[in-house]
C-alpha cells in the first residue's frame, strides 16, 4: 500500500485522491492505535469523498451539502444549547 501510494504521489503531487488516501491511512493508524483525531469532521469528509468516487457520484454538490448541515437543529443532549 505504501509503495503504491508513493508511486502515485510522485507521479502527480496535485492528485487530491492520493492525498486523501494518504491522510486516511495515517488517520486510521492513529485510531487503530487508540488515539483520537484532532479533526474528525475532516476524516469523515475524506471518507465521503472516496466513497462517492468509488460509486462514481458527482462531487459538484459538496458545497451545497455542507451548507445544509449548518441548518440542522441541535442534537438532543447537546451541551452547548442546554440551559
Amino acid at each position: 500500500i505504501i509503495n503504491a501510494l508513493r508511486e502515485k504521489a510522485d507521479a502527480d503531487q496535485s492528485d487530491k485522491t492520493v492525498r486523501d488516501l494518504i491522510w486516511l491511512l495515517y488517520d486510521t493508524s492513529l485510531l487503530t492505535s487508540g488515539f483520537s483525531l484532532d479533526e474528525p469532521a475532516t476524516f469523515s469528509s475524506r471518507i465521503h469523498r472516496l466513497v462517492k468516487l468509488g460509486l462514481s457520484l458527482d462531487d459538484d454538490d459538496d458545497d451545497a451539502e455542507d451548507d445544509d448541515m449548518e441548518d440542522l437543529p441541535p442534537l438532543d443532549g447537546d451541551d452547548d444549547n442546554e440551559e
